[in-house]
């Protein structure tokens, strides 16, 4: 979908968005010392009420989509790592094991925006399931939804467990359950979905989730952050998105920045499940971040601000922040940063 359709979208109302941004903001008048809190009207297609400005697009003011109806927090969701019900099989292995139900269910995306999603255990993305390489995992799956779905996992392991259609359990209907079983391997970070055709609409509605597979020696320690880049397509006509997110909501981290410690090593595991675009990217402000591909070596392969990912795509950004203070961080595709692909983070000593 092209940009003047996407804003169109937005300029109808539909979402209550502000476009906000440099360029936005000098047409509406507003200055850099006007307060965000002032609301002005453009004309890209009607005139609309924002709370952008020049600093950065939001959500109207004063409007927020309801995490409790929708049963889960983006802010929670950073730091949530699932790992599993762990035991010991009789040679000693460890064993994960995880219950993982797919749903229909609605989520307010935007404020009065409602999006008839398929999801992991209630929430987009789903649970971020985590191990070590060496681990053995069962994950019981049982499709609770209206239409036949699978998990397909990212990783090394038997064409039974792949979550594909004509393999293994193939489909997965309405009301059945299936176990996938398998060895963690390779470390690094991957990710789950479903795999059921149309494959793009089953993503782009949510089914997807993070999996990281730990190296048998762990990490430095960190102040670890899971953020899973993805959209919505709310006109469902598979041309393109409305609106674009991190972690389920978008602009949710411009209202609620992403608190890290000064100096601390910050770990963000960054995966990229947007459908319907080509690449996504992410960029962060005042700072330069090592950048592991995939998280499969230990030593990174760039010093940048700035990387690129193609659908599917994952790495691992490690940081410190020497300043505190707060930086934003955001698709460097100005488009999808002005349709909620933004946020901050917050730090502080």
């Amino acid at each position: 979908m092209g940009g003047a359709s996407r804003r169109g979208f937005l300029a109808g109302g539909g979402a209550l968005l502000g476009l906000g941004g440099a360029a936005v903001a000098a047409r509406a008048g507003l200055s850099e010392a006007q307060p965000r809190t002032e609301q002005t009207g453009h004309g890209m297609h009607g005139a609309v009420a924002h709370g952008g400005g020049a600093g950065g697009p939001t959500f109207r003011i004063g409007s927020t989509v309801d995490h409790d109806a929708n049963g889960f927090d983006p802010t929670d969701i950073l730091r949530d790592f699932d790992y599993g019900t762990v035991s010991k099989t009789r040679d000693g292995r460890t064993q994960r094991e995880w219950e993982i139900a797919s749903t229909d269910k609605e989520l307010e995306v935007a404020p009065g925006v409602k999006f008839p999603a398929w999801v992991f255990d209630g929430r987009i993305p789903g649970p971020t399931l985590r191990c070590t390489e060496g681990d053995l995992l069962r994950i019981t799956f049982t499709n609770g939804s209206r239409h036949p779905h699978t998990m397909h996992f990212h990783g090394i392991h038997p064409a039974a467990m792949d979550g594909t259609p004509g393999l293994g359990a193939g489909l997965i209907e309405p009301g059945q359950t299936t176990v996938y079983e398998f060895d963690a391997t390779p470390f690094g970070l991957h990710l789950y979905h479903c795999h059921v055709g149309p494959l793009a609409e089953h993503i782009a509605r949510g089914m997807y989730g993070t999996f990281i597979v730990d190296p048998p020696q762990p990490r430095p320690a960190a102040d670890e952050l899971v953020m899973v880049q993805h959209g919505y397509n709310t006109t469902f006509d598979a041309e393109g998105n409305q609106l674009y997110a991190v972690n389920g909501i978008p602009f949710h981290y411009m209202r609620e920045p992403v608190r890290v410690k000064r100096n601390e090593l910050v770990r963000i595991y960054l995966v990229n499940v947007l459908e319907y675009d080509p690449i996504n990217s992410f960029h962060i402000h005042g700072n330069f971040f090592d950048y592991f591909p995939t998280g499969t070596r230990l030593q990174p392969t760039e010093y940048t601000d700035t990387i690129v990912q193609g659908q599917g795509q994952r790495g691992i950004c490690e940081l410190r922040f020497p300043y505190p203070g707060k930086y934003m961080f955001h698709a460097h595709k100005s488009e999808f940063a002005e349709l909620g692909w933004m946020g901050f983070f917050e730090v502080t000593e």
